[in-house]
């Protein structure tokens, strides 16, 4: 982003979500996201490009976390939202101990079509992993660059995150073994996209946020090096209903038309355009796609 957590965070969310989206018109593409701001750009941008195309689009964005937006495809009331490689693969499929992006967008690319009828398109261009981020006066004072030199501190430091990464397989469970340390208190849960202001205010020490989120340059947070290569990769991809493929054919191209178009830089801009500067996320996609066409032509 298990046991009955799981449930709470799959089945509950999944029955409200069936009755917010109720009976869909099947004459409409059902565009999603996750509930953070860059994945609701993602979902915007792609509303939008497919809007380009011809297409009708029903917005359903800021839906929740992953397994939310994941059941709500499987279930048919979803069509297309973006999805990380990495996600997919530890999240969902319960997968571990891959690194290579390449075998990893196999691995999701096959078991998605086999055992779901869901489609991976190409990757957007850049990779959001997890980022352990500290405040930058900290790593300064402290000579610290990587996890590894944070170790010692560790045990002290309050930990702020969502609850994906509380609860995920590739998540604070995982990071504790692999980096042989824990934290002295339990975590602090909070949405995504106040972890990184309470790391500001000095609520909390160390956060684990997104690495392409805007709000690191902006409120000078440290990203420390994952120098032993816990995270795998999360490249974003545009992931598709093959029967809504099918129904809207021109949806390949469409989404083909961005492949590769965004890398690290330009969506950690993107990001910092709606969570620093309030540019309205609509208006941000509008002016992504527009730069993109004037690009090719």
């Amino acid at each position: 982003m298990r046991g009955n957590r799981l449930c709470t965070l799959g089945l509950l969310p999944l029955c409200a979500l069936m009755f917010q989206l109720g009976c869909r018109n099947h004459d409409t593409v059902v565009v999603g996201s996750k509930n953070f701001t860059e994945s609701i750009l993602l979902g915007e941008i792609v509303a939008q490009q497919l809007e380009r195309h011809g297409i009708t689009v029903d917005r359903k964005l800021n839906l929740g976390g992953s397994f939310i937006c994941h059941n709500a495809q499987i279930a048919g009331q979803l069509d297309v939202y973006v999805e990380y490689t990495g996600t997919a693969y530890t999240a969902i499929l319960k997968m571990s101990g891959e690194k290579s992006a390449e075998r990893i967008r196999a691995v999701v690319d096959s078991v998605y079509a086999e055992r779901w009828n869901v489609v991976w398109a190409e990757p957007l261009g850049f990779d959001n992993t997890f980022a352990m981020l500290v405040r930058g006066e900290d790593a300064r004072r402290l000579n610290v660059n990587s996890i590894s030199e944070a170790i010692p501190h560790i045990p002290e430091w309050r930990l702020g995150a969502g609850y994906e990464f509380i609860e995920r397989a590739d998540g604070l469970g995982g990071f504790q073994a692999h980096y042989g340390v824990a934290f002295s208190s339990p975590p602090t849960e909070l949405d995504l996209g106040l972890t990184y202001w309470a790391l500001a205010e000095g609520r909390v020490d160390i956060i684990a946020g997104n690495s392409t989120d805007g709000q690191i340059d902006a409120l000078d947070l440290y990203h420390l090096a994952d120098d032993k290569g816990y995270f795998p990769p999360y490249e974003a991809v545009p992931v598709v209903r093959a029967e809504t493929l099918e129904r809207f054919p021109q949806i390949r191209g469409a989404l083909r038309d961005l492949a590769g178009t965004m890398s690290e830089t330009e969506i950690r801009r993107l990001n910092m355009l709606v969570d620093v500067e309030k540019i309205d996320v609509r208006e941000v996609a509008a002016g992504f796609l527009r730069s993109l066409n004037e690009s090719v032509h």
